[in-house]
């Protein structure tokens, strides 16, 4: 083939910018040691003739057709339809540089495509392609896979002669970790032999990888105009294993719902304390009675099956009688924090079709709310226990299937969605938690989350099905982390839950100020993604309490999987473990088809956890909601998460496929806040991104586009009408123009590394004058991640990036020289410095330390 100059050289910068060291291969091996083996297997008889009669039919080699079958299995194991591999074009040559897409098509056309890229690289082999290496400034990568058609050359030793001795030094510091021959026999066999580094792959999973080679070689024999996309590589055994084997365990469930357990537990301990919120306490009887005159005053009101109840309520023990009541009643539990805007209580009303709301007299936001729905009916807690309704248990029948409750969480469209699960799926996590974090009688469990989180339910709700007592722990404690610790030792806590980032914060304060907590067995952790270097830290400060990393979704009736750890992991990524009882998680490809194993995809769920969907919003419903194929009559949900099976049948988490993130635990949209910032006047356009600081800790930054910059503060005031305080931005920047990637899209990564250059550079400082101006901007530098020097003693703690958990930190670094509290009062960094010089009686403002 003769082409030109210059196609030439843009076909060899386009192989070489793609990087041929792209290493698609999963690393498969339990016990990694340093070394090569070798697995061979034949190709059938009639198959390769099969495969010989079929290239000569479309005029290309027989070559051509096993490179497209060596494509489609590295695209199965990256999941990546473009890939990059070496490819050995003459017998005892080097490997090329092959660049090969394996988008949406026929066999025949990707046989087509590979058949112009090998035309390229016969044609090129004289190209001087290490020059324009070094015109690019490219360092020369070694292939992680090889493809040699010709043999089974290459530069790793045999296998035999590296059995029973170390590897030199140059094959230990290659890349090449498979290298795929395939040997032609006289009398036409064909065989597959595979030579592999055992520090990335076993026996079994180089098994695996010749047999994906097999059947991609069957299927293009079979019917080369069939589409590739939507076959699977795998075997019948690895199905059968990825289906069944890596499920969750069998549980039986009782045939009772949640309040109905409870109930139980009522009748066999009344008198035990069920619940505690500061000084209040109320047994078991007490409780249920309250939520039964709860619950009786709910049907009074014409409460129907399923009908939406709201619950905007403090986190008190009233709420966790108003909840119960919902279920006793048989109906659905809409959780709304009391303090929520007024346009987001209405939106949730509205989309719920929720026109009764349990609240109290002090919650104003949801009463205004509620106000413009005329049909809605407020029922104050308060007055529903005057109304001497009885306290006996109802007995209303509710089924396995029935709604129990719905949870909104933010929406890529503007609007956030509500996520419906049903009884039978709250129960069985419920169980889940009981089971893995053994809860039973006389365990104390704290309720931290916000009433929005749904991890707030199995708080307030699993230490009741087994005889224990929930602590509430009021949103004031957990301010300071002091306060907080004090609070868990001093109620004998068991079981605690956290978002990583307050884990961060409460081991801050361990490691200044050491201390043993005897009843605490188990910390879990969910909401974020946990680090290793978090993990290791607390089991430094709490060598005997053990870290469970919990992972699920709203739409999963919460917790799916835990890690169980005693001690940190010794790979880089913290596991999420294996799935909890009776769920069913796929890692799977655009298809449903389950991905290899090792490899990447998206994770899906099956089962009894899965919920039915977003309430009256079958559009968003659809794309995400779907029939399990692989098991008949089962709903499917199916994520935006990205993860992989480990060997260890564990699953990792690699991150997410669109731009939902999740800050502080709570799960955001950044498409709502774009949305909501585009109704501002004068907003033409909008990005939101997540930046992270030197400390690691994550906020939203804002960029917007519009004829000139507008007034922030008013901006910021539009974004906090509407909604919460989590999902407002840090900082709102105005550009004249957003960029844009390409294809004509924003260009997220280009907005994220400017909103690092912005939070780094800053004008016209005024710099801290009083001594305690300047330990107090040393403190907020070492917290907030900005260099003390970029500091002004004009400056908002809150508009440079500090948050509520921020402001703990702080109140750690200068060793509770002030509280949370004083740091949100006096947020200006020269008011600060004047409250402390001049309370009175204030201890010298101690020097800041590390955070």
């Amino acid at each position: 083939m003769e082409l030109n100059a210059s196609t030439r050289r843009e076909f060899w910068h386009g192989v070489l910018a793609a990087g041929s060291g792209f290493a698609p291969l999963p690393r498969w091996n339990p016990t990694p040691v340093a070394g090569v083996a070798e697995y061979e297997t034949r190709v059938p008889a009639s198959q390769a003739t099969a495969l010989r009669r079929l290239a000569d039919g479309l005029g290309v080699s027989l070559d051509c057709v096993l490179l497209t079958a060596h494509a489609k299995v590295l695209a199965a194991l990256s999941g990546e339809q473009e890939i990059s591999t070496g490819y050995v074009a003459a017998s005892g040559g080097r490997p090329l540089p092959c660049r090969l897409a394996t988008g949406p098509g026929s066999w025949r056309t990707l046989l087509r495509h590979t058949h112009q890229a090998i035309a390229h690289l016969l044609a090129d082999q004289d190209f001087p392609v290490d020059d324009l290496r070094s015109e690019l400034g490219l360092t020369e990568a070694p292939f992680e896979t090889v493809l040699d058609p010709t043999g089974i050359g290459g530069d790793l030793p045999e296998a035999e002669a590296d059995a029973n001795s170390a590897p030199d030094s140059s094959i230990l510091a290659a890349e090449t970790a498979l290298w795929t021959g395939i040997a032609h026999h006289d009398d036409g066999r064909l065989t597959l032999r595979l030579r592999y580094r055992t520090d990335v792959l076993d026996a079994d999973c180089a098994a695996r990888i010749a047999g994906y080679h097999l059947t991609a070689l069957g299927l293009i024999a079979a019917d080369p105009d069939a589409d590739h996309t939507g076959q699977s590589l795998m075997s019948a055994d690895e199905l059968r294993f990825q289906l069944h084997g890596l499920a969750g365990p069998r549980r039986d469930l009782p045939e009772h719902r949640v309040h109905e357990v409870f109930e139980q537990r009522v009748r066999q301990h009344p008198d035990a304390v069920a619940a505690q919120h500061g000084n209040r306490k109320w047994t078991y009887q007490e409780l249920n009675a309250r939520a039964n005159r709860l619950a009786r005053a709910l049907r009074a009101q014409g409460l129907h099956r399923e009908g939406v109840v709201a619950v905007a309520m403090e986190r008190n023990l009233d709420w966790l009688a108003a909840a119960l009541a919902v279920f006793k009643a048989g109906g659905v539990y809409l959780p709304v924090e009391p303090h929520l805007p007024p346009e987001r209580i209405k939106a949730m009303l509205a989309r719920a079709g929720c026109t009764l709301v349990i609240t109290e007299p002090a919650a104003t936001a949801l009463q205004t709310a509620v106000a413009s729905q005329p049909a809605a009916v407020l029922l104050f807690a308060d007055t529903a226990y005057g109304q001497e309704h009885a306290g006996t248990d109802l007995g209303i029948h509710v089924s396995p299937d029935q709604l129990a409750y719905i949870y909104f969480t933010s929406g890529s469209t503007g609007e956030p969605k509500g996520a419906m699960c049903e009884h039978q799926g709250m129960l069985n996590h419920l169980y889940a938690k009981i089971d893995d974090l053994d809860i039973g009688e006389g365990q104390v469990v704290a309720q931290t989350a916000p009433q929005c989180f749904d991890i707030s339910l199995w708080q307030l709700l699993a230490p009741l099905l087994a005889g224990g007592q929930t602590l509430l722990i009021e949103q004031e404690t957990i301010l300071d982390a002091a306060r907080f610790v004090d609070t868990v030792a001093r109620g004998q806590v068991t079981v605690l839950q956290v978002v990583p980032s307050y884990l961060d914060v409460v081991v801050s304060h361990l490691e200044q100020h050491p201390r043993t907590l005897p009843h605490l067995r188990y910390v879990s952790v969910t909401g974020e993604a946990l680090k290793k270097e978090l993990a290791q830290r607390w089991f430094t400060a709490q060598p005997h309490i053990k870290l469970v990393n919990a992972y699920g979704l709203t739409e999963t009736s919460d917790d799916t999987n835990h890690e169980v750890m005693d001690r940190a992991p010794d790979a880089d990524r913290v596991p999420l473990g294996r799935p909890v009882s009776n769920v069913h998680l796929y890692v799977v490809d655009e298809h449903l088809n389950p991905v290899p194993l090792g490899a990447p995809g998206l994770i899906a769920f099956s089962g009894v956890c899965v919920g039915r969907g977003y309430v009256n919003d079958p559009e968003r419903t659809r794309p995400t909601y779907l029939a399990d194929p692989h098991r008949a009559g089962q709903r499917l949900y199916l994520s935006g998460d990205v993860g992989r099976w480990r060997p260890d049948g564990k699953l990792e988490f690699l991150g997410r496929r669109d731009n939902q993130v999740k800050i502080r635990g709570f799960r955001i949209e950044t498409g709502e806040i774009e949305s909501t910032l585009l109704r501002a006047p004068g907003v033409r356009d909008s990005a939101v991104v997540v930046a992270e600081r030197p400390d690691h800790s994550t906020h939203l930054v804002a960029f917007y586009t519009a004829p000139h910059p507008l007034e922030t503060s008013i901006l910021l005031d539009r974004l906090g009408t509407s909604l919460p305080g989590y999902m407002v931005p840090s900082a709102i920047h105005w550009q004249e123009s957003l960029p844009l990637t390409p294809n004509s899209k924003i260009d997220r990564k280009a907005l994220t590394a400017l909103a690092a250059r912005l939070h780094a550079t800053e004008d016209d400082v005024q710099a801290p004058r009083t001594p305690t101006e300047q330990r107090l901007a040393a403190a907020w530098a070492g917290v907030l991640g900005v260099p003390q020097g970029r500091i002004d003693r004009r400056d908002n703690f809150f508009d440079r990036g500090g948050t509520s958990l921020s402001a703990v930190k702080l109140a750690i670094t200068l060793d509770r020289a002030l509280s949370p509290a004083d740091v949100m009062r006096h947020p200006v960094l020269t008011d600060l410095a004047g409250f402390l010089d001049t309370a009175s009686h204030q201890r010298p403002l101690a020097q800041p330390v590390s955070p």
